[in-house]
């Protein structure tokens, strides 16, 4: 059976992983011991995104452990995210500035001496992911996360140019969407749970190609549904906003356009996805390393699969779960 998220079709079910109420329970007690949730308003504005059910259908074969790092992980992306929803969204600087100390703690594997709330939780996960991991594996993950935290400069350096009729084109809000999405750190985490594929077969053009669908599908069509959040608050790097203005086309159109995008993305991600088991064989892998790498492949149909189907379902992106637009878009300071 296929899954369906009203617009996009996805070969195969969504699975959910049974352990999900335990991984919640352990994602409240980790925000709130590391301060990134203090109050009972702020947890239960949190707590309507469904960031568990998140994880757990991207994760569906997951163990406990990993399920939490999962959830907490995901979380983050989210908490830290919306701190830029603000007048500091607009600076750039002040952003790189906020940004600077987590990416020192990818290289010193330390939170600065007083962390902030964002400080203290991340390097928390930075030890737990990089825990047990290869030293190829952790070197690449740096650099995705290093990406991630160094998009958000950019992403408030476009907020900015928004009033000069400055646009992005599509190739540069392609890179600066890969990088601020998270998607990468992301896709690795599907190596840490169901384990490290060879580099042949990691960095073979038809997998590479594959990862960056898998990445970019979800994160092209996270637009349609982010828009009303995104677009107020003077967000370019967004696909239906560059489209707009590069077809000087409606909202509707812009937005059939994309799902349009990311349906071919789906649709070449399957295509190359049939390709692998013959790869394998073709560059020599052992039956264990044709193991993993059929699981990595199931990983990332996982990973697009859920997070399509838990993003056509959270309020995290209807009007009724956004906050008012004349106030920052969080209830507590997190940086």
């Amino acid at each position: 059976m296929d899954t369906s998220t009203g617009e996009i079709t996805i070969p195969g079910q969504v699975r959910v992983n049974p352990l999900r109420d335990a991984a919640a329970a352990h994602n409240l007690d980790w925000l709130r011991a590391h301060g990134m949730l203090r109050d009972d308003e702020a947890e239960q504005h949190y707590n309507r995104w469904n960031i568990p059910q998140l994880a757990a259908v991207s994760f569906p074969d997951a163990g406990l452990a990993d399920l939490c790092l999962a959830v907490d992980q995901c979380a983050f992306y989210f908490l830290f995210d919306d701190q830029f929803d603000a007048d500091l969204g607009a600076l750039p600087a002040e952003v790189a500035r906020v940004c600077a100390p987590l990416i020192s703690t990818l290289h010193t594997g330390r939170a600065p001496e007083k962390p902030s709330p964002v400080e203290s939780a991340f390097a928390d996960l930075w030890r737990r992911e990089s825990q047990g991991m290869s030293p190829r594996w952790r070197s690449r993950a740096a650099y995705h996360w290093e990406g991630y935290f160094s998009a958000h400069p950019s992403e408030a350096l476009g907020r900015r140019t928004l009033h000069a009729d400055h646009f992005p084109s599509r190739a540069a809000y392609m890179v600066l969407r890969r990088g601020a999405s998270g998607v990468d750190t992301v896709l690795d985490m599907v190596e840490r749970i169901l384990g490290e594929i060879p580099p042949t077969i990691f960095h073979n053009p038809t997998v590479t190609l594959m990862r960056q669908l898998a990445g970019d599908a979800p994160a092209v069509n996270n637009d349609v549904y982010s828009y009303p959040k995104e677009a107020p608050r003077g967000d370019v790097y967004n696909l239906a906003v560059i489209l707009q203005h590069e077809r000087q086309c409606g909202l509707d159109e812009a937005f059939a356009l994309v799902h349009g995008d990311a349906t071919r993305m789906v649709e070449e991600f399957y295509r190359l996805n049939a390709l692998v088991p013959e790869l394998c064989v073709e560059l020599g892998l052992t039956p264990s390393e044709t193991e993993a790498t059929l699981r990595y492949r199931e990983g990332l149909a996982d990973w697009m699969r859920g997070y399509f189907t838990w993003e056509a379902s959270t309020i995290r992106y209807r009007p009724e779960g956004a906050l008012p637009l004349d106030q920052p878009n969080y209830l507590e300071e997190l940086l």
